[in-house]
């Protein structure tokens, strides 16, 4: 049986630090909201979801090891708007993605799922990840 190597986006591209100025971000970080996604929870905690908390085999859960509230995910989130670690890609004036760090290892990544109201889903990014290694630079480097 051959193991099949899980492929990443390679589109993705982190903005330069002064992409986005200080305003920018702030209102990011104050404006977004965090929607979670249920093929990415064991515990759906604090989270609403509906339908019920159903993972799928092969996606990645941000709460594999521990429950994993909502305020810690927004909290994650916006210290990445803050930092400044978002996609150059924007859709409707929000980052594609947005990147952050927890306990000096855990690379998350948020994605946009809607672009109308900046609603933001996130998920740990596999150490398998090359664009991990870009995110953890950035997030020491932008400290």
């Amino acid at each position: 049986m051959t193991t099949r190597k899980k492929k990443f986006n390679p589109k993705r591209r982190m903005a330069d630090s002064d992409a986005f100025d200080a305003d920018a971000r702030k209102r990011f970080a104050d404006g977004f909201g965090y929607g979670g996604n249920p093929e990415h929870k064991r515990y759906p905690n604090d989270y609403g979801l509906t339908p019920p908390s159903s993972p799928r085999p092969g996606k990645t859960l941000c709460d594999a090891i521990e429950p994993f509230p909502k305020k810690r995910a927004e909290e994650l989130l916006r210290d990445g708007f803050l930092r400044g670690l978002l996609s150059k890609q924007c859709r409707n004036g929000w980052p594609q993605n947005v990147w952050a760090v927890f306990s000096d290892d855990l690379v998350f990544e948020g994605q946009l799922e809607n672009k109308e109201t900046g609603i933001y889903h996130g998920y740990p990014m596999p150490t398998t990840d090359d664009f991990r290694d870009v995110v953890l630079k950035e997030w020491r480097r932008r400290e």
